[in-house]
């Protein structure tokens, strides 16, 4: 066992500190399902842990990162065994209990789903816990009844993880996809992935009116606050719109209006502690209806040293679709 490489985040008197560091296995947190990190990424919350700018992180010191993909080391849950390739997301992994950026993590089997056989452990990192939300966000809108033949389907924050992969999906399925980003230059990157119409993130971020015309039947939100509501109020008659994100504040400023005036649906979309059945069922639905071609394309690879330029980059907006970070062998 020993030590292994780690980045650990500790707390200071003037904010927190981030190093890399040679963590001892001896500290890893209590579970009965050892994992050999070979790949994780770079999430929003990622960001927001290492760069301290929300208060994600609620245990110090804290290993961060929210999802891996891995080879179990050793087990003693029923249902795994040495040698199985897994996927790991949330489950409060970098927010309290010591998360993936390390070659080790310790961890209740019961968190863990297998790895789909269409996919690499780099292709699951590629998706990671921004493109499993995603197609969470998909499954509730087909749940609430709403299908391509409604009208189009907007994605907000459609350049960055969620949205990206978002976009992708959507299009595969059929749905003619609006993608509304504040990067205008990422215009085609969007239609590479699907999208049909490019939305420009002034038009949704503003306060709107409580009711607007009616522009699509679906949609799929990661930004919240004004962006949100503005959706809602643009949304047709009996449709759906998933909130999985917050990027643009966690206030939402609407009215009932749209829900009691057009029958619109809110669903909510909590990644973290979803049971094992949706984990599943969205992990089966990727490995059918992602493209992998798509998935390439929305897709950087970094090193493990890349992990804290890349944290900051992704609040600053200027990651572009899905990081995968090559943790260990």
């Amino acid at each position: 066992m020993g030590t292994f490489k780690a980045l650990r985040i500790d707390k200071a008197e003037n904010g927190q500190t981030v190093e890399r560091v040679d963590f001892d296995d001896a500290d890893l947190m209590p579970g009965d399902t050892t994992v050999r990190v070979t790949h994780s990424t770079v999430n929003y919350k990622d960001g927001l842990a290492i760069t301290g700018r929300s208060p994600v992180v609620r245990r110090f010191p804290m290993i961060p990162g929210v999802d891996f993909a891995g080879v179990v080391e050793e087990t003693s849950h029923p249902g795994l065994k040495a040698g199985d390739a897994v996927v790991l997301n949330g489950w409060g992994t970098g927010e309290t209990h010591l998360g993936a950026y390390a070659e080790r993590s310790r961890v209740k089997g019961e968190w863990l789903v297998p790895l789909p056989p269409e996919f690499t452990a780099a292709d699951a990192m590629a998706i990671g816990t921004a493109g499993y939300t995603a197609m969470l966000a998909v499954i509730a809108i087909e749940k609430a009844g709403v299908t391509p033949d409604h009208g189009a389907a907007i994605v907000t924050g459609a350049a960055g993880g969620v949205g990206s992969v978002a976009v992708a999906l959507l299009s595969r399925l059929g749905w003619r996809v609006i993608a509304s980003t504040g990067r205008p230059g990422e215009g085609g990157f969007l239609r590479g992935l699907g999208a049909a119409e490019i939305v420009a993130r002034d038009d949704l971020s503003k306060p709107g009116r409580p009711l607007g015309k009616e522009r699509w039947a679906a949609g799929i939100d990661a930004v919240g606050s004004h962006t949100l509501a503005n959706v809602l109020a643009q949304t047709r008659l009996n449709g759906a719109v998933a909130a999985c994100g917050l990027a643009g504040g966690a206030d939402l400023p609407a009215t009932v209006m749209p829900f009691i005036l057009r029958g619109v649906s809110l669903l909510g979309i909590d990644s973290v502690m979803a049971s094992r059945e949706r984990r599943l069922e969205a992990w089966i639905r990727l490995a059918r209806d992602l493209d992998r071609d798509k998935l390439r394309a929305l897709t950087t690879t970094i090193g493990f040293d890349a992990i804290v330029p890349t944290a900051h980059a992704i609040l600053d907006g200027k990651v572009r679709g899905r990081v995968v970070v090559e943790i260990g062998g």
